[in-house]
């Protein structure tokens, strides 16, 4: 087993900041490429300093695992068992400010596919219980399929955020999709319209939850995106804008609103839905539009945004994850920064870091190819004077 060991250091929140917690102790047993691994991470934090391919994703990977029970990367649980294991483990200590702790473990076995996942010890009712305990965000570089990437990938940005953040909504998207999967069965086998319409109220019911609750996080941080894009990008605009999958105005405004222009848009799409055997409205075909100013233009940056505006946009977004973790569990959310500096050029990479250092977070776990990344990039403040820890083929050694 390979161990670190840090210097004792209690978790205080910093005069009029939000309280943190942190991960104390993180272990993994047959995790991608990490055979077995101990950690004790420092209360600030630590950078993973290693070449492509030696793990420091994984780790990172690992820690996020406990935040939602999925890979970031989006990867299936199968892809996380390292080669040749017949299942893996993660399990990680946390403490809060006042001192207290609990522990989140979860494993998989590809062979019975069960994931089994505890809290203290103990398993959760559902597992849905479970999410959102550990206050994590994580940038990396693939966070430009935000931007680049289908209107699905944007979903699940609004999903995960608003999963952890708002209590009712993992439970509404769950019983929207066991819904949606009804109704798109009954359709492609063309069943009596009596059939279908039963399901039709709790396709409304959960559906306008859905898009009600999304159309709300955009209006309340659409402005947060505007001023961080603006910061990051030297005085460039860029906005968001929420597009939901039906006729309707003002989705924010109240479930009543959305219900009854979802009811409006089954019945107008009732014999397109049956000729094509899939459901042609509601949440499922949301996007969420990220908008770059050019003149008195304004033009998608997915299909028009330079490199450079892409990234921006994408860093923007998930810095208002955080402020919005910040601001709905009053808890400054535990930090990993995935190879940032990889595709920024210097002065957008140092007001990135200036502006995570000047808002409230956790404790901050960062990865990079070369310590020299990070002093060059990176502001002499905190993270800049993180341990930095070496690591190599799935072990972390000495510097």
């Amino acid at each position: 087993m390979t161990e670190r060991e840090a210097p004792p250091a209690q978790p205080g929140a910093k005069p009029g900041r939000v309280p943190a917690l942190v991960c104390r102790q993180l272990r993994l047993r047959q995790f991608r490429n990490f055979a077995e691994l101990e950690l004790h991470f420092p209360a600030a934090g630590v950078a993973i300093i290693g070449n492509n391919g030696s793990g420091k994703t994984n780790l990172l990977e690992s820690l996020y695992y406990l935040e939602i029970f999925r890979s970031f990367r989006g990867a299936p649980d199968e892809q996380l068992v390292r080669f040749g294991a017949e299942a893996f483990h993660v399990r990680g200590i946390f403490e809060d400010t006042a001192g207290d702790t609990f522990e989140i473990a979860a494993g998989y076995e590809p062979r019975t596919r069960a994931k089994r996942v505890t809290v203290n010890d103990a398993v959760p009712e559902r597992l849905a219980d479970a999410v959102g305990r550990v206050r994590v965000v994580a940038f990396a570089p693939s966070d430009l399929t935000l931007v680049t990437g289908s209107p699905a990938e944007r979903r699940r940005f609004l999903d995960i955020v608003l999963s952890v953040n708002v209590p009712g909504y993992l439970d509404a998207l769950q019983r929207y999709r066991h819904v949606l999967r009804q109704r798109n069965a009954l359709l492609r086998t063309q069943a009596e319209p009596g059939l279908l319409e039963a399901w039709d109220p709790h396709f409304v019911e959960a559906g306008a939850q859905v898009v009600h609750e999304r159309a709300c996080w955009v209006a309340q941080y659409a402005e947060a995106f505007t001023r961080r894009y603006q910061h990051m990008g030297d005085g460039a605009s860029a906005r968001i804008e929420y597009r939901p999958g039906l006729r309707v105005e003002s989705p924010a405004q109240g479930r009543a609103v959305v219900e009854s222009a979802m009811r409006s848009d089954m019945r107008r799409l009732a014999s397109r839905e049956r000729e094509r055997g899939i459901t042609l409205t509601g949440p499922h075909r949301d996007d969420l539009a990220l908008l770059a100013r050019s003149g008195d233009a304004q033009l998608d940056l997915r299909e028009f945004g330079s490199g450079g505006q892409m990234r921006t946009a994408a860093i923007a977004l998930r810095m208002v994850e955080a402020e919005s973790a910040r601001a709905a569990r009053q808890t400054a959310p535990m930090i990993l920064l995935d190879d940032v500096f990889a595709e920024l050029d210097p002065g957008r990479s140092r007001r990135v870091l200036e502006m995570l250092e000047s808002e409230d977070h956790g404790q901050v776990i960062l990865t990079a190819p070369k310590g020299t990344d990070v002093d060059s990039h990176g502001p002499t403040r905190s993270f800049a004077a993180l341990p930095r820890w070496s690591i190599r083929q799935g072990r972390i050694e000495d510097p």
